[in-house]
């Protein structure tokens, strides 16, 4: 993980045998996307901890007013959501870029993101998972036309291959996901499914489970269309 402070990458050690707790807050006057990033940074950091095992645990702060559409960005809600502060220790504390973070907290900042105008959640999703989540983004509507193409093309490759015999998630994807996802470098899993997508040397079935554990992270619904199509 990425520590904000020191600019290097240190260990998350729960204080909680098992259990990994998160804070995300959202200072006042945050721009709704910026906050919906804060928010999607921490789901994705308790979907991660699931992976190794750990109960993810969120809690948010100043979040009010964007939970609507958080629900639709396909963020997991809170264990809870508090007006002022955080209940009691966090081990990962998600802040908005230049907000000062717990002594006690690996502080994990995102960068400010922007867009024209969006309506696909999901596909904005997917837009803020393909960029570094420190790293300021502006998505255009033309950008986010692309890439709520590619969320739908994924799920009509999935639901395909659904039909054909599973076979194992090739060692060199799940080892390259594992890494990514300790990490929480989304753009390289992002990368690594858009590559896997087109490579017909890898089976149908090991696709579709590739994208089938990649997703529990991902959280897009790339399953959605399966029985549909």
């Amino acid at each position: 993980m990425l520590d904000a402070r020191t600019g290097a990458y240190t260990a998350v050690r729960p204080a909680r045998t098992g259990l990994l707790r998160v804070g995300a807050v959202v200072p006042p006057g945050t721009a709704d996307l910026t906050a919906l990033r804060v928010l999607l940074t921490a789901d994705l950091l308790s979907r991660t901890a699931e992976l190794s095992g750990l109960q993810g645990l969120t809690v948010w702060v100043g979040a009010s007013g964007v939970e609507a559409e958080a629900d639709e960005l396909g963020i997991h809600p809170p264990a809870a959501s508090l007006a002022d502060a955080l209940d009691g220790p966090v081990d990962v504390l998600v802040t908005a870029s230049g907000l000062g973070a717990a002594a006690s907290a690996i502080p994990v900042r995102v960068g400010d993101a922007e867009a024209d105008g969006y309506s696909d959640l999901l596909a904005v999703r997917l837009a803020l998972m393909a960029s570094p989540y420190h790293q300021p983004v502006s998505f255009t509507s033309d950008s986010l036309a692309s890439t709520r193409e590619t969320v739908a093309r994924w799920r009509r490759l999935v639901a395909r291959w659904a039909e054909t015999p599973s076979r194992p998630i090739p060692p060199s994807a799940a080892t390259a996901l594992r890494e990514a996802f300790a990490d929480l470098d989304t753009p390289a899993v992002v990368a690594l499914l858009s590559e896997l997508a087109d490579d017909e040397d890898v089976p149908a079935g090991a696709r579709f489970e590739t994208f089938a554990f990649a997703d529990r992270v991902l959280g897009l619904d790339l399953t959605g269309d399966i029985g549909r199509i």
